[in-house]
């Protein structure tokens, strides 16, 4: 299934604005794992008939490495550019894949002149299936399947939304298991504030080694996440595990393979 994905820009062309602007961000841009979460939700807001944009070549990084590596200037650079682009197209609302451009665009850009309703995407997966829009396939894929999640830092305890992604997985008709860490009290996978891009600290175990060894001690068959960095990491964890029965999902793309879009 193809589908054509339009940007601001040509809608603007149109003389008309989206329901909602889609922020693929750089991971859901440029890294080849994260491409598939950008697709598969692409493939979902399609199939809602929602008329959703991208920014395309207009969209940069919302600067949030840079502010927690301590570059504030660069950060500020980077908004003010994203801000101006988002203004001059009259953004209303943001939808975001990533828990990082969702917490930047959400809670940091208001202080800079960049005020819209951001939501994340597992929000928006809940709000469709609760609305009868994305219609659940029955025994499908995952029926009988456990399922795990992994609360990201930057959706959980800094942005409190916990309920939103469950309900999604309820919906699959599964067995959701919870970590023993989870919720306020979830472990952070090892790659949130800027640690993505630097060595690790001295130490007995990589961290995020320590997250797959909880998510593997529930049994489960699928570790569903919701953001780009921890499926990174967790994915990384179940190599260095040598486990190849467990599979690390976005929420979106699980909604994808069950209803066979």
């Amino acid at each position: 299934m193809s589908i054509q994905i339009k940007t601001m820009a040509d809608y603007a062309a149109e003389g008309k604005e989206p329901e909602i602007l889609f922020w693929v961000g750089c991971a859901g841009s440029y890294d080849a794992r994260a491409q598939k979460v950008t697709i598969a939700f692409a493939k979902i807001l399609d199939a809602v008939g929602m008329e959703f944009a991208i920014l395309g070549n207009e969209e940069s990084c919302t600067g949030d490495p840079a502010r927690r590596a301590g570059n504030e200037f660069l950060f500020q650079m980077s908004a003010l550019q994203n801000i101006e682009i988002l203004n001059m197209y009259n953004v209303k609302k943001i939808v975001a894949a990533c828990p990082h451009c969702f917490n930047t665009l959400k809670n940091e850009y208001p202080a800079l002149g960049g005020k819209y309703e951001v939501v994340h995407h597992t929000q928006l997966l809940q709000e469709l299936i609760n609305d009868g829009r994305i219609k659940m396939t029955e025994g499908g894929n995952f029926k009988g399947k456990k399922i795990t999640y992994h609360d990201s830092c930057y959706l959980g305890r800094i942005n409190g939304i916990y309920e939103a992604p469950r309900k999604v997985l309820e919906s699959l008709d599964s067995d959701l298991v919870e970590m023993k860490r989870s919720r306020t009290k979830g472990l952070c996978c090892g790659a949130g504030g800027a640690q993505m891009w630097k060595e690790d600290e001295p130490g007995n175990k990589r961290i995020n080694i320590e997250r797959v060894e909880e998510a593997l001690d529930t049994g489960a068959d699928i570790i569903a996440a919701n953001c780009p960095f921890c499926i990174t990491m967790m994915s990384d964890g179940v190599k260095a595990k040598e486990n190849e029965n467990v599979m690390v999902y976005d929420l979106a793309e699980l909604i994808v393979n069950n209803n066979g879009l």
